[in-house]
């Protein structure tokens, strides 16, 4: 059985998203293992690129420094790989499609799997656009992880369900991530239409900035994503690591307290 899928099998899950390469490897490194100690239970790893659509301004300047600083999809791998062994947190790479083109599909799933990593989000590509992308991430034992928003049509929520690995990623608003507002307000409607057609556990993100949204959500769904909110630590903190990993941990703590409630 997959790693992600006996994170959910064990009750309510906090995802925790950082930019790869922000400010540098080593922090990032450093981070990851911060976020596990505070109680993470799925870590996102961001693979920066220079065009982000779906990326608010947050990340977007996150992706910008971890580029300066060389930050790329083989050294995110190598970071994955460099890991395996001193993590039990399950780690997912979150990123366009356009560094997996030019990496190489199949040796892109073959280097995940054998990096450690659990699953794939690439934003981007939906899976009628990246069948075979998608089939050798199954075939290699890397979860595919989909994403639905609020004006995802039934037909489509249909075959994600019939496609979906991992979990599903439900985008929380008609946007793009690390809006102070947008929230979809028909929310439990929303997540009641996805579990019409979807068995996979869904995980909401997008927006989810602290414990009070987390508490206001997370009856609803079986996990939350916070991506900015933690990324804003990292640029305030980022050129001070000891302050940074104090800040996050004390940070993803107060989260984790917010799913188990």
């Amino acid at each position: 059985m997959n790693k992600i899928q006996n994170v959910f099998n064990k009750g309510k899950t906090l995802i925790s998203f950082i930019t790869a390469g922000d400010p540098d490897m080593e922090t990032t490194r450093s981070l990851v293992l911060a976020l596990e100690e505070a109680g993470s239970d799925i870590i996102e790893l961001g693979v920066p690129f220079s065009d982000p659509q779906a990326d608010g301004p947050v990340i977007q300047a996150a992706g910008q420094r971890a580029l300066k600083a060389g930050a790329n999809l083989s050294n995110v791998i190598e970071l994955a790989r460099s890991l395996k062994g001193q993590i039990e947190t399950p780690l997912v790479l979150m990123g366009y499609y356009n560094p997996v083109m030019s990496y190489g599909e199949q040796r892109f799933a073959r280097d995940a799997s054998d990096a450690g990593i659990s699953g794939v989000i690439v934003p981007d590509l939906p899976f009628d656009e990246g069948e075979t992308f998608y089939d050798l991430l199954d075939k290699s034992g890397v979860n595919s992880i989909l994403m639905v928003t609020p004006n995802t049509a039934e037909e489509r929520l249909i075959e994600t369900g019939k496609r979906a690995r991992g979990f599903v990623y439900c985008v929380s608003m008609l946007g793009i991530t690390g809006q102070e507002q947008g929230i979809y307000l028909q929310m439990e409607e929303y997540i009641e239409r996805v579990r019409e057609h979807v068995r996979t556990p869904l995980a909401l993100g997008f927006g989810i900035d602290g414990p009070e949204r987390i508490a206001q959500v997370i009856p609803l769904v079986d996990g939350a994503v916070v991506g900015s909110a933690i990324v804003k630590l990292v640029g305030k903190y980022g050129q001070d690591r000891e302050k940074l990993l104090k800040e996050t941990k004390t940070f993803v703590k107060s989260l984790k307290d917010a799913v188990e409630k």
